[in-house]
Order: structure tokens, then C-alpha cells, then sequence
């Protein structure tokens, strides 16, 4: 089969099985945490005037420290996976939202504010919450 393959092709052909496994753990990755992550935002996020703030007991700063740099990673990581499942299979958006939910970074949130006001991805994202059980996201203002 490989010997009808145009030239340029051909060096590409072992990537061809990794990537498909690849794209089938993002799917399936995706459809098993999206749904748990989206209803952990609280249903005002978008709304409240100020960024929402966990509220944290006192822990030693190290602790604090550790907490942050696990969050911006696991948010680095998705946002990632979700650049790549917007060509790959999966719910690419959705899992860049959740992402970027959970990086610290100047500008984010008139970032997550542009992005639920995408009438897909918010559909999307209180489809997931109500299937769940929790209420709503409220949409920001303005």
C-alpha cells in the first residue's frame, strides 16, 4: 500500500499509528475530564467583577508555591491538547477553556470573558453542567 504514496509521504508513515493513538487517548481523555472540570467553575465566574479567588487556609508558602506551579501546568497541559484537538478529534475549545480557567496570566480574563460569550461554547459548556446536575454558568455582562 505504502509504494502508492506520493514521495513526500512516505517518511510520514510511522507516525501515522502514534499519532492515531494519540488522538484517540485526547478524545477519550477529554470525555472523561471535561465534563468533571466544567462543573467545578462556579456557576457566577463570569459575572463577579472581580477574578474569583479560591479561598485557601493558611498553608506554609511552599505548599502555596507547589498548589500554583501543579494548576499553571495542568492548565499549560490542557490548553495544549486543546490547540491540538482542534484538529484532532475531541472538544478542542471546551478543553482550552478549561485551560485557561486554570493559568495565571495577564489579560485572562477578558480572555474567558470573549470566549463564553461564543453562543457554542457557552451551549456547550451548561449542556455538560446540567447534565451533571449543577446549575448554569450566568453569562458576563456586556
Amino acid at each position: 500500500m505504502s509504494a502508492h504514496l506520493p514521495d513526500w509521504l512516505q517518511p510520514l508513515l510511522p507516525w501515522i499509528a502514534p499519532m492515531a493513538g494519540l488522538s484517540l487517548l485526547l478524545l477519550v481523555g477529554s470525555i472523561l475530564a471535561l465534563p468533571w472540570l466544567v462543573t467545578r467553575i462556579p456557576e457566577d465566574y463570569f459575572v463577579s467583577p472581580e477574578p474569583w479567588r479560591a479561598s485557601h487556609p493558611p498553608r506554609h508558602p511552599l505548599v502555596l508555591l507547589g498548589i500554583l506551579l501543579a494548576k499553571n501546568l495542568l492548565g499549560a497541559v490542557l490548553l495544549l491538547v486543546g490547540v491540538l484537538m482542534l484538529v484532532l478529534p475531541g472538544q478542542g475549545l471546551l478543553t482550552m477553556l478549561a485551560g485557561i480557567v486554570l493559568l495565571d496570566f495577564p489579560g485572562k480574563r477578558r480572555l474567558e470573558r470573549w470566549l463564553i460569550r461564543q453562543p457554542t461554547l457557552f451551549k456547550g459548556i451548561n449542556w455538560l453542567r446540567e447534565r451533571s446536575g449543577h446549575p448554569p454558568l450566568r453569562p458576563p455582562q456586556g
